[in-house]
């Protein structure tokens, strides 16, 4: 249990919604902060998207998180991770999770066998409440936190072996996209990573993003000093194999347009060289609106 059980029920009753959007279908009281789930008919065959309802779902959600992160990508975890065989901090009961739900894994009314990935959102008012964004650990986001927009952190993104494809990471962007639009997000940003903690390993990749996909200074992050790593440490960057070499996510991020702030950092317990992605939704092409269901702002 992420907390007693106890307050858990209590928290969640004082929540049911006092009114509801026409498109928002009355549901189980959301495990989040949120009074209904926003992400609505977003489906594709077997496959569906939308909020954690329940605590049984979030459990589900830091149990993938965990067979990802540490059995399959070699993170350390905690003594108690490793008891409770999830991945989860202090954001993990407060944040929104969003979920892909294979229907063919349904049990009954128990969703939890069925989730086979998932998405943390935090948004500026739980970050608040929480003494601050997760990435501001590794980041000084003092430039964002001025920008007049709303923020929106995405993080330990991750989809189950099985469920690898291009077709779910896009429903799971169809999702997001309608929670930004509800929300009227303004600015997306979070870590993202690299495998291996080697960043010689990585200076290519890391050259040729700090080359073409530098943030613009007002919106652009800075690794904090006593962990960053320098991005441009070759001059010479095959752009083919730079590209072939990035992991799909960060090439998600950079096809809506998205930049990268300055410096990487190795997160040792994760095993990865992180990367701070920032995506200022009014620079998201034309194309993409469509296609992720969000609307351009005119404003």
């Amino acid at each position: 249990m992420l907390k007693g059980p106890k307050k858990i029920r209590e928290r969640l009753r004082n929540r049911q919604p006092r009114w509801l959007p026409k498109f928002a279908k009355a549901v189980r009281p959301l495990y989040g902060r949120k009074q209904f789930d926003p992400i609505q008919k977003v489906r594709s065959k077997t496959l569906e998207v939308r909020l954690a309802h329940n605590e049984r779902e979030v459990e589900a959600a830091l149990a993938l998180r965990y067979r990802v992160f540490y059995e399959e990508l070699d993170a350390h975890p905690t003594i108690e991770m490793l008891a409770r065989k999830q991945d989860f901090d202090s954001l993990d009961e407060e944040c929104d999770h969003v979920l892909v739900i294979d229907h063919d894994r349904v049990k009954g009314n128990d969703f939890s066998s069925a989730i086979v990935g998932t998405y943390r959102l935090i948004d500026s008012e739980t970050a608040a409440s929480h003494g601050g964004f997760y990435s501001a650990g590794e980041y000084d986001l003092s430039r964002l936190m001025e920008y007049p927009g709303r923020l929106l952190e995405l993080g330990r993104s991750c989809v189950d072996a099985s469920y690898r494809s291009r077709a779910t990471m896009e429903l799971l962007w169809r999702g997001i996209g309608a929670y930004v639009e509800y929300y009227n997000i303004d600015v997306l940003f979070g870590c993202a990573s690299l495998v291996g903690t080697d960043t010689k390993k990585h200076a290519e990749v890391l050259a040729y993003l700090h080359k073409y996909h530098l943030a613009p200074p007002a919106i652009r992050p800075r690794a904090l000093p006593n962990l960053y790593v320098p991005m441009k440490t070759i001059d010479e960057i095959d752009t083919k194999r730079a590209l072939a070499s990035l992991p799909t996510l960060i090439k998600g991020y950079l096809r809506v347009g998205g930049f990268v702030g300055e410096g990487a950092v190795v997160d040792e317990q994760f095993n990865t060289t992180d990367v701070f992605i920032v995506v200022k939704r009014e620079l998201v092409p034309d194309k993409y609106f469509r296609h992720f269901d969000v609307k351009k702002s005119t404003q």
